[in-house]
Protein backbone atom coordinates (compact mmCIF):
# COMPACT_ATOMS: atom_id res chain seq x y z
CA UNK A 1 0.00 0.00 0.00
CA UNK A 2 2.42 2.64 -1.23
CA UNK A 3 1.18 5.83 -2.89
CA UNK A 4 2.66 6.52 -6.32
CA UNK A 5 1.72 10.19 -6.46
CA UNK A 6 0.90 12.74 -3.80
CA UNK A 7 -1.15 15.90 -3.69
CA UNK A 8 -1.02 17.52 -0.26
CA UNK A 9 -3.94 19.41 1.29
CA UNK A 10 -3.89 21.35 4.55
CA UNK A 11 -6.83 21.23 6.92
CA UNK A 12 -7.74 24.84 7.72
CA UNK A 13 -9.68 23.87 10.86
CA UNK A 14 -9.50 21.08 13.38
CA UNK A 15 -11.23 17.97 12.06
CA UNK A 16 -12.90 15.97 14.80
CA UNK A 17 -12.84 12.49 13.36
CA UNK A 18 -12.99 8.94 14.63
CA UNK A 19 -13.24 5.60 12.87
CA UNK A 20 -16.94 5.08 13.56
CA UNK A 21 -17.92 8.57 12.37
CA UNK A 22 -15.88 8.24 9.19
CA UNK A 23 -17.20 4.73 8.46
CA UNK A 24 -20.80 5.88 8.89
CA UNK A 25 -20.25 8.91 6.67
CA UNK A 26 -18.62 6.94 3.85
CA UNK A 27 -21.29 4.24 3.97
CA UNK A 28 -23.81 6.91 3.00
CA UNK A 29 -22.06 7.37 -0.33
CA UNK A 30 -20.98 3.90 -1.47
CA UNK A 31 -19.66 3.10 -4.91
CA UNK A 32 -22.17 1.42 -7.22
CA UNK A 33 -22.37 0.22 -10.79
CA UNK A 34 -23.66 2.46 -13.56
CA UNK A 35 -27.30 1.98 -14.48
CA UNK A 36 -27.99 1.30 -18.15
CA UNK A 37 -28.47 5.00 -18.95
CA UNK A 38 -25.86 6.46 -16.60
CA UNK A 39 -22.59 7.86 -17.88
CA UNK A 40 -20.74 7.67 -14.55
CA UNK A 41 -21.04 6.99 -10.83
CA UNK A 42 -18.71 7.82 -7.94
CA UNK A 43 -18.56 6.52 -4.40
CA UNK A 44 -16.44 4.98 -1.68
CA UNK A 45 -15.02 1.45 -1.60
CA UNK A 46 -12.93 -0.50 0.89
CA UNK A 47 -9.30 0.66 0.59
CA UNK A 48 -8.00 -2.71 1.81
CA UNK A 49 -9.61 -6.10 1.46
CA UNK A 50 -12.73 -7.13 -0.41
CA UNK A 51 -16.23 -8.25 0.37
CA UNK A 52 -19.21 -6.66 2.14
CA UNK A 53 -17.52 -6.76 5.55
CA UNK A 54 -14.39 -4.86 4.47
CA UNK A 55 -14.44 -1.42 6.18
CA UNK A 56 -14.61 1.73 4.07
CA UNK A 57 -12.19 3.45 6.47
CA UNK A 58 -8.99 1.68 7.41
CA UNK A 59 -7.38 2.97 10.61
CA UNK A 60 -3.73 2.62 11.57
CA UNK A 61 -1.85 4.70 14.17
CA UNK A 62 -4.26 7.67 14.01
CA UNK A 63 -4.12 7.67 10.20
CA UNK A 64 -7.20 6.93 8.08
CA UNK A 65 -7.02 5.34 4.64
CA UNK A 66 -10.00 5.70 2.30
CA UNK A 67 -10.67 4.96 -1.37
CA UNK A 68 -13.21 6.14 -3.92
CA UNK A 69 -14.13 4.49 -7.21
CA UNK A 70 -15.26 6.18 -10.39
CA UNK A 71 -17.16 3.95 -12.79
CA UNK A 72 -17.94 5.31 -16.22
CA UNK A 73 -19.24 4.12 -19.55
CA UNK A 74 -16.76 4.72 -22.36
CA UNK A 75 -18.56 5.83 -25.51
CA UNK A 76 -16.04 7.07 -28.11
CA UNK A 77 -17.04 10.27 -29.84
CA UNK A 78 -16.07 8.79 -33.20
CA UNK A 79 -18.69 6.03 -32.77
CA UNK A 80 -21.41 8.58 -31.96
CA UNK A 81 -20.41 10.82 -34.88
CA UNK A 82 -20.44 7.91 -37.32
CA UNK A 83 -23.87 6.73 -36.18
CA UNK A 84 -25.20 10.30 -36.32
CA UNK A 85 -23.87 10.84 -39.83
CA UNK A 86 -25.54 7.62 -41.00
CA UNK A 87 -28.88 8.61 -39.44
CA UNK A 88 -28.79 12.10 -40.95
CA UNK A 89 -27.90 10.70 -44.37
CA UNK A 90 -30.80 8.26 -44.14
CA UNK A 91 -33.32 10.98 -43.16
CA UNK A 92 -32.16 13.40 -45.86
CA UNK A 93 -32.27 10.70 -48.54
CA UNK A 94 -35.69 9.32 -47.56
CA UNK A 95 -37.45 12.61 -46.73
CA UNK A 96 -35.66 14.86 -49.22
CA UNK A 97 -34.98 17.59 -46.66
CA UNK A 98 -32.13 19.12 -44.69
CA UNK A 99 -31.50 18.13 -41.06
CA UNK A 100 -30.71 21.26 -39.02
CA UNK A 101 -28.91 21.78 -35.70
CA UNK A 102 -31.83 21.36 -33.30
CA UNK A 103 -32.84 18.06 -34.88
CA UNK A 104 -29.18 16.95 -35.11
CA UNK A 105 -28.77 17.50 -31.38
CA UNK A 106 -31.94 15.53 -30.64
CA UNK A 107 -30.79 12.68 -32.87
CA UNK A 108 -27.39 12.68 -31.15
CA UNK A 109 -29.03 12.38 -27.71
CA UNK A 110 -31.15 9.47 -28.93
CA UNK A 111 -28.08 7.70 -30.34
CA UNK A 112 -26.16 8.16 -27.10
CA UNK A 113 -29.06 6.71 -25.07
CA UNK A 114 -29.25 3.75 -27.47
CA UNK A 115 -25.52 3.01 -27.36
CA UNK A 116 -24.91 3.59 -23.62
CA UNK A 117 -26.07 0.15 -22.37
CA UNK A 118 -23.53 -1.47 -24.72
CA UNK A 119 -20.63 0.85 -23.86
CA UNK A 120 -17.49 -0.46 -22.16
CA UNK A 121 -17.17 0.08 -18.40
CA UNK A 122 -14.02 1.61 -16.90
CA UNK A 123 -13.29 1.69 -13.17
CA UNK A 124 -10.67 3.84 -11.50
CA UNK A 125 -9.87 3.89 -7.79
CA UNK A 126 -8.31 6.89 -6.02
CA UNK A 127 -6.92 6.55 -2.51
CA UNK A 128 -6.38 9.17 0.15
CA UNK A 129 -5.04 9.33 3.68
CA UNK A 130 -6.32 11.61 6.44
CA UNK A 131 -3.98 12.62 9.26
CA UNK A 132 -6.12 14.84 11.53
CA UNK A 133 -3.43 15.27 14.20
CA UNK A 134 -1.05 16.60 11.56
CA UNK A 135 -3.69 18.68 9.77
CA UNK A 136 -3.18 16.86 6.46
CA UNK A 137 -5.18 15.15 3.76
CA UNK A 138 -2.96 13.29 1.28
CA UNK A 139 -4.37 12.12 -2.05
CA UNK A 140 -2.72 9.54 -4.30
CA UNK A 141 -3.55 11.27 -7.58
CA UNK A 142 -1.59 12.48 -10.56
CA UNK A 143 -3.94 15.38 -11.28
CA UNK A 144 -5.74 18.00 -9.21
CA UNK A 145 -9.00 17.07 -10.97
CA UNK A 146 -8.93 13.52 -9.59
CA UNK A 147 -8.00 14.74 -6.13
CA UNK A 148 -10.75 17.36 -6.08
CA UNK A 149 -13.30 14.76 -7.15
CA UNK A 150 -12.42 12.63 -4.12
CA UNK A 151 -12.33 15.61 -1.77
CA UNK A 152 -15.72 16.78 -3.03
CA UNK A 153 -17.23 13.34 -2.37
CA UNK A 154 -15.63 13.25 1.08
CA UNK A 155 -16.96 16.74 1.81
CA UNK A 156 -20.47 15.62 0.85
CA UNK A 157 -20.18 12.53 3.04
CA UNK A 158 -18.87 14.38 6.11
CA UNK A 159 -20.94 17.51 5.68
CA UNK A 160 -17.83 19.72 5.57
CA UNK A 161 -14.13 19.37 4.81
CA UNK A 162 -12.11 22.56 5.39
CA UNK A 163 -9.02 21.95 3.24
CA UNK A 164 -6.90 23.82 0.74
CA UNK A 165 -3.87 22.83 -1.34
CA UNK A 166 -0.51 23.10 0.38
CA UNK A 167 1.14 26.48 -0.30
CA UNK A 168 4.64 27.74 0.49
CA UNK A 169 5.98 31.26 0.98
CA UNK A 170 8.59 31.16 -1.78
CA UNK A 171 7.76 30.24 -5.39
CA UNK A 172 8.93 26.63 -5.82
CA UNK A 173 10.48 27.46 -9.21
CA UNK A 174 12.80 29.96 -7.54
CA UNK A 175 13.88 27.41 -4.94
CA UNK A 176 14.37 24.62 -7.50
CA UNK A 177 16.42 26.94 -9.71
CA UNK A 178 18.59 27.99 -6.79
CA UNK A 179 19.16 24.34 -5.82
CA UNK A 180 20.21 23.45 -9.33
CA UNK A 181 22.53 26.43 -9.68
CA UNK A 182 24.25 25.60 -6.40
CA UNK A 183 23.97 21.82 -6.88
CA UNK A 184 22.67 21.52 -3.34
CA UNK A 185 19.30 21.25 -1.61
CA UNK A 186 18.70 21.19 2.14
CA UNK A 187 16.87 19.42 4.99
CA UNK A 188 17.99 15.93 3.97
CA UNK A 189 17.08 16.44 0.31
CA UNK A 190 19.53 15.87 -2.50
CA UNK A 191 19.28 16.21 -6.27
CA UNK A 192 18.87 13.29 -8.64
CA UNK A 193 19.33 13.21 -12.42
CA UNK A 194 16.06 14.65 -13.77
CA UNK A 195 14.64 18.14 -14.28
CA UNK A 196 12.55 20.32 -16.56
CA UNK A 197 13.64 23.86 -17.45
CA UNK A 198 11.44 26.51 -19.06
CA UNK A 199 12.11 29.84 -20.68
CA UNK A 200 10.28 32.58 -18.79
CA UNK A 201 9.21 34.35 -21.99
CA UNK A 202 5.80 33.63 -23.46
CA UNK A 203 6.01 30.70 -25.91
CA UNK A 204 9.50 30.05 -24.53
CA UNK A 205 11.30 26.76 -24.94
CA UNK A 206 11.20 23.74 -22.64
CA UNK A 207 14.18 21.48 -21.92
CA UNK A 208 13.71 18.11 -20.25
CA UNK A 209 16.67 16.27 -18.78
CA UNK A 210 16.58 12.66 -17.65
CA UNK A 211 19.42 10.41 -16.50
CA UNK A 212 21.75 13.37 -16.90
CA UNK A 213 24.35 15.07 -14.73
CA UNK A 214 22.49 18.20 -13.64
CA UNK A 215 25.77 19.86 -12.74
CA UNK A 216 27.01 19.65 -16.34
CA UNK A 217 27.89 22.77 -18.35
CA UNK A 218 24.99 22.07 -20.69
CA UNK A 219 22.40 22.30 -17.90
CA UNK A 220 24.12 25.22 -16.19
CA UNK A 221 24.18 27.13 -19.50
CA UNK A 222 20.40 26.86 -19.71
CA UNK A 223 20.18 28.38 -16.23
CA UNK A 224 22.61 31.13 -17.20
CA UNK A 225 20.38 31.89 -20.21
CA UNK A 226 17.48 32.61 -17.87
CA UNK A 227 15.57 29.34 -17.82
CA UNK A 228 13.91 28.31 -14.53
CA UNK A 229 13.37 24.85 -13.09
CA UNK A 230 9.74 23.70 -13.07
CA UNK A 231 10.28 20.02 -12.21
CA UNK A 232 13.07 18.42 -10.25
CA UNK A 233 13.98 14.89 -9.22
CA UNK A 234 14.99 14.69 -5.56
CA UNK A 235 15.59 12.10 -2.88
CA UNK A 236 15.18 12.41 0.85
CA UNK A 237 17.59 10.67 3.23
CA UNK A 238 17.59 6.95 2.44
CA UNK A 239 13.81 6.54 2.41
CA UNK A 240 12.16 8.26 -0.53
CA UNK A 241 12.72 9.56 -4.07
CA UNK A 242 10.32 11.54 -6.24
CA UNK A 243 9.73 14.16 -8.93
CA UNK A 244 8.33 17.45 -7.63
CA UNK A 245 6.85 20.21 -9.79
CA UNK A 246 6.18 23.91 -9.33
CA UNK A 247 2.58 23.18 -8.22
CA UNK A 248 3.95 21.01 -5.37
CA UNK A 249 2.66 17.82 -6.95
CA UNK A 250 4.84 14.88 -5.93
CA UNK A 251 5.02 12.20 -8.61
CA UNK A 252 6.73 8.88 -9.21
CA UNK A 253 7.16 8.28 -5.49
CA UNK A 254 9.55 5.47 -4.73
CA UNK A 255 9.99 4.14 -1.23
CA UNK A 256 13.40 2.61 -0.79
CA UNK A 257 13.91 -1.11 -0.28
CA UNK A 258 14.65 -0.70 3.42
CA UNK A 259 11.11 0.52 4.10
CA UNK A 260 9.50 -2.11 1.90
CA UNK A 261 11.45 -4.88 3.61
CA UNK A 262 10.44 -3.53 7.02
CA UNK A 263 6.76 -3.58 5.98
CA UNK A 264 7.09 -7.20 4.89
CA UNK A 265 8.65 -8.12 8.24
CA UNK A 266 6.06 -6.18 10.26
CA UNK A 267 3.16 -7.66 8.32
CA UNK A 268 4.30 -11.25 8.41
CA UNK A 269 2.67 -13.79 6.11
CA UNK A 270 -0.78 -12.20 6.02
CA UNK A 271 -1.39 -10.03 2.92
CA UNK A 272 -3.73 -7.59 4.67
CA UNK A 273 -1.33 -7.23 7.58
CA UNK A 274 1.45 -6.42 5.15
CA UNK A 275 -0.72 -3.74 3.50
CA UNK A 276 -1.54 -2.29 6.90
CA UNK A 277 2.15 -2.25 7.84
CA UNK A 278 3.13 -0.56 4.57
CA UNK A 279 0.40 2.07 5.01
CA UNK A 280 1.57 2.85 8.54
CA UNK A 281 5.23 3.08 7.48
CA UNK A 282 4.30 5.23 4.50
CA UNK A 283 2.36 7.68 6.66
CA UNK A 284 5.09 7.85 9.30
CA UNK A 285 7.52 8.63 6.47
CA UNK A 286 5.24 11.34 5.05
CA UNK A 287 4.67 13.12 8.37
CA UNK A 288 8.44 13.20 8.87
CA UNK A 289 9.28 14.13 5.28
CA UNK A 290 6.68 16.80 4.51
CA UNK A 291 7.74 19.27 7.26
CA UNK A 292 11.33 18.94 6.03
CA UNK A 293 10.25 19.56 2.44
CA UNK A 294 8.12 22.56 3.44
CA UNK A 295 10.99 24.08 5.41
CA UNK A 296 13.38 23.52 2.50
CA UNK A 297 10.91 25.33 0.22
CA UNK A 298 10.84 28.43 2.41
CA UNK A 299 8.13 27.57 4.92
CA UNK A 300 4.39 27.11 4.64
CA UNK A 301 1.99 29.87 3.69
CA UNK A 302 -0.58 29.10 6.34
CA UNK A 303 -4.32 29.71 5.92
CA UNK A 304 -6.02 32.02 8.36
CA UNK A 305 -7.00 30.19 11.53
CA UNK A 306 -4.04 27.79 11.52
Amino acid sequence: MWFRNLLVYRLTQDLQLDAETLETALSGKPARSCASQELATYGFVAPLGKGPDAPLAHVSQDFYLIAARREERILPGSVVREALAEKIEEIEAQQMRKVYKKERDQLKDEIVQTLLPRAFIRRQVTRAAIAPKHGLVLVDAGSAKKAEELLSALRDALGSLPVRPLAVKVAPMATFTDWLKNQQASNGLYLLDECELRDTHEDGGIVRCKRQDLGSDEVQNHLAAGKVVTKLGVAWTDKLSLLIDDKLALKRLRFEDLLQEQAEQDGGEDALAQQDASFALMMLTFVEFLPQLIEALGGEELPQGI
